[in-house]
């Protein structure tokens, strides 16, 4: 990476966002020998039709006034008239928008996604791959694959995206730094395993163990504390950068998302979608160079490229325990506590966003051509939602689910520290215990774009497995608890867009709404009976194991449940409840039949229009502060994302958007339906109206 040189004091810098005069040219430093100003900005291909020469806020061919340009560099009248494809995008992030400017976000995905299309970085890590074989020598080199995606290292950049590490050249590698820091670690675990006797709850006694663990690998890593020979490490471990990929110009570079949902705010999750574009290696092969020092041996050099290897497998860089950083060589495997093969239907899970035509980000109308926007004033954006396996959406509702139930038994600060064991968290900062990820993918059918299309569907195998902080007395504890929570989750909603309502059939679009996410399994722990009854014992078994299961973990720390008794997780209002298993929540199976959805589903939806219908008549009348209430009632029922005001106690407040409190997930014979908050209307209404209705839980 480049930086700027900080200014003397006294001495004036430009803003690293400031926007340059028109007539700049795009450029940072000379080119090597010539004194000429080096381009370093990627091919921007102009668009037909009304998207040439207009991006900078002049008028476009319909005469519509575009919004004030926020990023000089996605205005092809100010680029540069040769431009090398190479250009890296560390070169040009200065070039960034303004950060007060209310289309940054669709700005910075049209950034990304452009650096990501014109990378060709081929020519560059062909030679970085031949000098890696030159110093190492082949014998000495071997190749990792990422099955997924991996960000190894990395910084925030201006407008806070996050990037993965970049050589000073702007190229994406792993620095050799982090393959020593994994090598090295990989063998002081090894070290501390020896001693299985310690008491990982005692902080100062692991940090301890690991200090005399560091000095025990000095033979092989080198430590300034041991004997003259061992001072220096016995192998020089090289950057290693991406195989070159006709199908990869870039290396592997991709978009990506992170998305926090649920966060906790004062002792009660927080539901707040933020969601972030940043650039993630996609599916990259590595060459892994290793060069041995005169003073090491064969059987050392081999022991540190063994402890590497094991390393890689357990996976680098960041969020290892959601699917990322896990690379491969030839041979190694993931041996997971527990797998279920499964198939997923309906919205499926999207990953980052796309623009159809990266130069006309915004929509238009197609009559007029006018420019649209929604209710805040902004343009609407055009964009498209891609479609993505994540491991991380899998071990997002495991983690959601956890909560919810935990929330039903213990106090909420335990189970904030208990959800940082099991899954991590960053306050407090936790690695967690369980890592998620998923094998075999296998696409069947994408999602549907036009009206004769089924829905999406995806089949794949759910793999479970211990992260490298557990200890082996904990194994068996943890899985137990993963099973029932694992076997709930499969049968209480789907996973990914529209997870909380069973897959379903529109008139407009999304054409597929819901999601069913079924295990494809035929063993008796899998099968749902056939009869209510017997599913309704089925059921509760399961919640019976996840608590009794839940009792055995928290014996670790000399702690308990309430359960088989139950608490009041927080008051519940018309408006106000928390998605938890407790007091105030209710579980019922469903097996009346309905023509065209299923019977719970369309009994949701049937009261959600009314309140629609009331509400319209309401405004009809000029009873405009009815009208409000009339649509918060109904946002209380099925969710929704318009901003409204409530009134909690003595005080109105202003409420974003909430997920739906009510679950439905459907089967052949009949559905299950959670209900979060159900002593309160119109939530109420709803389990009174649902006929028939066989009541899991509370468990009686």
């Amino acid at each position: 990476m480049v930086f700027e040189r900080p200014s003397r004091p006294g001495q004036s810098r430009p803003s690293p966002t400031a926007r340059p005069n028109s007539n700049e040219r795009f450029t940072q430093g000379t080119a090597a020998g010539t004194g000429k100003p080096k381009k370093v900005i990627p091919d921007i291909k102009r668009g037909g039709g009304n998207n040439g020469g207009n991006h900078g806020g002049g008028n476009g061919g319909n005469g519509n006034n575009l919004p004030p340009e926020t990023s000089p560099w996605l205005n092809p009248a100010q680029a540069p008239e040769e431009i090398h494809a190479s250009a890296s995008f560390v070169e040009y992030l200065r070039w960034m928008r303004s950060p007060d400017s209310k289309y940054k976000d669709p700005t910075k995905i049209q950034i990304l996604q452009m650096a990501e299309k014109n990378a060709d970085y081929r020519d560059r890590l062909i030679q970085l791959n031949q000098r890696t074989q030159l110093i190492a020598d082949e014998s000495n080199c071997f190749e990792v694959t990422c099955p997924w995606r991996i960000r190894v290292g990395g910084h925030r950049e201006p407008e806070s995206i996050l990037l993965p590490a970049f050589d000073a050249l702007g190229m994406p590698y792993i620095p050799s730094s982090t393959l020593r820091g994994v090598a090295r670690t990989q063998a002081i675990r090894e070290k501390l395993k020896l001693g299985s006797n310690l008491d990982y709850a005692n902080r100062e006694a692991v940090k301890a163990a690991w200090k005399d663990a560091d000095r025990l690998v000095a033979e092989w890593f080198g430590h300034l504390d041991a004997k003259d020979k061992d001072h220096t490490g016995k192998v020089i471990f090289l950057d290693a950068y991406p195989i070159a990929d006709v199908k990869r110009k870039g290396g592997g570079l991709a978009m990506d998302m992170a998305n926090k949902i649920w966060s906790w705010k004062s002792d009660a999750p927080e539901y707040k979608p933020n969601p972030n574009p940043y650039f993630s290696l996609e599916q990259s092969t590595f060459l892994i160079g290793l060069r041995r020092l005169p003073t090491c041996s064969q059987e050392q050099f081999d022991q540190i490229k063994q402890w590497l290897i094991a390393g890689l497998k357990a996976g680098i860089g960041s969020q290892v325990n959601s699917g990322y950083g896990n690379l491969l060589s030839e041979g190694i495997s993931e041996v997971p506590f527990f797998q279920v093969d499964f198939i997923l239907q309906g919205q499926l899970i999207h990953g980052r966003q796309s623009f159809d035509n990266v130069h006309e980000p915004y929509e238009r109308d197609r009559t007029t051509g006018e420019l649209r926007y929604d209710n805040e004033g902004r343009l609407k954006v055009k964009a498209t939602s891609i479609t993505e396996m994540r491991p991380i959406a899998f071990k997002s509702m495991l983690r959601y689910w956890f909560r919810a139930f935990a929330l039903g038994v213990i106090q909420p600060e335990d189970v904030k520290y208990w959800e940082a064991k099991l899954f991590g968290a960053i306050d407090p900062q936790t690695h967690g215990w369980v890592r998620v990820t998923l094998s075999k993918i296998e696409k069947i059918r994408d999602e549907a774009r036009r009206k004769e299309d089924d829905y999406g569907e995806y089949k794949g195998t759910l793999n479970l497995s211990y992260s490298s902080e557990v200890q082996v007395e904990h194994r068996e504890k943890i899985s137990d608890l993963l099973k029932h929570l694992t076997w709930l989750m499969f049968h209480l909603g789907g996973v990914g867009q529209g997870a909380r309502r069973p897959c379903y059939e529109r008139s407009n679009k999304p054409l597929w709404r819901g999601s069913d996410l079924e295990p494809d399994r035929s063993d008796s722990f899998w099968q749902l009976p056939e009869s209510v009854q017997k599913a309704k014992v089925k059921f509760q078994e399961q919640l019976r194991g996840f608590y009794t299961s839940l009792n055995v973990l928290l014996d670790m720390e000399n702690k308990i449940s309430t359960f088989p008794n139950f608490i009041n997780t927080a008051q519940v209002t018309q408006h106000t409840w928390v998605d938890a298993v407790d007091t105030t929540c209710r579980i019922l199976i469903v097996s009346e039949a309905d023509e065209t959805k299923p019977y719970a589903l369309h009994i949701l939806h049937q009261q959600f229009h009314q309140l629609e219908k009331e509400a319209e008549q309401l405004k009809s009348q000029n009873k405009f502060r009815e009208f409000k209430q009339k649509l918060s009632e109904a946002k209380s029922l099925c969710g929704g994302a318009k901003k409204d005001r409530i009134r909690v106690g003595l005080q109105e407040i202003d409420r974003g958007a909430i997920p739906s409190p009510i679950w439905i997930a459907a089967f052949d014979s009949y559905q299950v339906v959670t209900i979060f908050g159900s002593t309160q209307n119109p939530r109420k209404k709803y389990v009174e109206s649902l006929q028939g209705s066989v009541k899991v839980f509370p468990l009686t």
